[in-house]
């Protein structure tokens, strides 16, 4: 058996392999591309991002004079409000709830990883891993850092219209050196220095003071006492980044290696198939009593099994829970948002829910071909999978409703409201899970944003679509503060419309 040498000699070899698989790696690229191609990628990144970049700053701007003119609840959906929450309390969840999720990506995503062709010729040779998983890991720490940086700017820009400009500089440095500490403990986990449930608990609360410190950018002193700790971390990790196992440095690099492709061929459900693969939770004790009963036919053999694997394959409560919580908790903060930003927290919740539900139907459109094998009509095996997801959205948009109705938003007829939603929005679980892949061969179409692929974005919405337009019903409602007997009947024809167009429309493939 080899066994690795930690010696200087040892490591200058390792450093020789990665120096040459990258200059083998670029020279195979400027082989494969021209000057002029490169000029006009690049003036179409430059023009988009600029376009984009203008529109964006317009944005914060006029949402951020929007947020400081705005009065206490004049443009809030819930006419009087008997509970108030500080806006300081909203925003700092919130900067704790991103914190989580780049340390949550962070850790699914490696962070220190090595693809395909590096897992098969470098991690069978007996020498250091340090110099090859190092500086991806460190680039990825810097490029957190400046990108948390970034994003956070107009964020601090639009939540806190009374700072100075050094002010919002400092929060954002803050931000980034704390988006930097979130991989950097993601990497501790890696390395297994702590336990796994400690290190969650050591993680979590390290985040949960790193969210308290943007809010109070008077001083550069939490900027620098943040940069100190990632520094710290980071150099923690990084003379021990060749301990990482071998398997765990595969594992990461499929999972990011499976990402990245789905995101550049615009796949949304490999995304979430490639996010989602490495859960090894699988709970048979949920589903033990419903499949001990006998089946009655093979519809309700299939409607068993449906149901069975969605509680098998145990879909978190967490994210439903943080979602309704988030709906609320941006009706009550304190001075009141705008309407359409109260909207429209709603709906991204409603697609977020209603998007980690489809798993089970995401999993069974790989292979199409063994639904066709069923001795059941098409329609009736998609109804089967649409079945859980359908209860599951009706079930979360009704208690949504419910916490709305106590706050005062409109009548309890908006319960009933939700749930006929959730109806229509179940089923676009289905329609966003049998979607076609993008098809490269339209050419885009030109735009001052650049060149947008048109048909590929179309692709990309499927599903979204019906499940935003279940939900408009819902949203008329809200707006209005009550719940005409119209617009009930309307929200139950149209779930069921968008429910029949789902189950009766079959799929296309390329």
């Amino acid at each position: 058996m080899l066994t690795r040498e930690f010696s200087p000699q040892h490591r200058e070899l390792a450093s020789e392999v990665v120096r040459f698989t990258r200059r083998s790696a670029k020279r195979y690229k400027r082989s494969r591309t021209s000057w002029g191609d490169l000029f006009v990628d690049a003036y179409s990144w430059a023009l988009g991002i600029g376009v984009s970049l203008t529109v964006a700053a317009s944005f914060v701007l006029a949402l951020r004079n929007e947020i400081a003119q705005r009065a206490s609840t004049a443009n809030s959906i819930i006419r009087a409000q008997w509970l108030v929450l500080p806006e300081a309390v909203l925003w700092t969840s919130v900067t704790f709830a991103v914190l989580l999720v780049i340390g949550n990506l962070a850790r699914k995503l490696g962070p220190m990883t090595v693809n395909g062709a590096e897992s098969t010729w470098w991690l069978t040779l007996p020498v250091d891993r340090r110099p090859m998983v190092l500086p991806p890991f460190a680039r990825k720490v810097a490029l957190t850092a400046a990108g948390s940086g970034v994003i956070y700017l107009p964020f601090s820009m639009v939540t806190a219209v009374d700072r100075a400009p050094m002010e919002h500089v400092f929060a954002s440095l803050t931000f980034g050196a704390a988006g930097a500490i979130a991989v950097a403990m993601a990497g501790i986990q890696q390395l297994a220095l702590l336990g796994p449930r400690l290190g969650k608990a050591i993680a979590t609360a390290a985040l949960l003071t790193c969210s308290v410190l943007p809010a109070m950018p008077s001083s550069p002193w939490p900027a620098a006492l943040v940069g100190v700790a990632a520094v710290a971390l980071f150099a923690v990790v990084a003379p021990r980044a060749g301990h990482v196992k071998g398997d765990e440095l595969v594992r990461g690099g499929a999972v990011a290696g499976h990402a990245g492709a789905s995101l550049f061929m615009m796949d949304s459900n490999e995304v979430l198939r490639a996010l989602g693969g490495n859960r090894r939770r699988v709970d048979g004790g949920r589903a033990a009593s419903f499949y001990a009963q006998p089946a009655r036919g093979p519809l309700w053999a299939l409607i068993r099994a449906d149901v069975v694997a969605f509680l098998r394959l145990n879909p978190p409560l967490t994210p439903p829970i943080l979602w309704l919580a988030a709906c609320n908790a941006i009706l009550l903060v304190e001075g009141g948002l705008p309407e359409f930003a109260q909207l429209a927290v709603i709906v991204i919740a409603g697609c977020a829910t209603a998007s980690g539900l489809g798993s089970v139907a995401r999993k069974t459109a790989l292979v199409p071909e063994l639904d066709a094998l069923l001795p059941l009509h098409p329609a009736l095996v998609r109804t089967s999978r649409t079945l859980m997801p359908c209860l599951a959205m009706a079930a979360w948009m009704a208690v949504l409703s419910g916490l709305l109705v106590l706050l005062g938003a409109a009548n309890p007829w908006l319960i009933g409201v939700g749930a006929l939603a959730g109806v229509g929005m179940g089923a676009g679980t289905l329609r966003a899970a049998t979607r076609t892949p993008p098809d490269w061969t339209a050419p885009p179409v030109e735009t001052p944003f650049g060149p947008v692929p048109r048909a590929q974005l179309g692709s990309l919405m499927r599903g979204l679509d019906v499940t935003v337009l279940a939900m408009v019903p819902l949203l008329l409602a809200l707006y209005l503060g009550y719940v005409p007997a119209s617009l009930v009947i309307i929200q139950a024809v149209l779930s069921a419309g968008i429910f029949l167009v789902v189950v009766l429309t079959r799929p296309k493939r390329i």
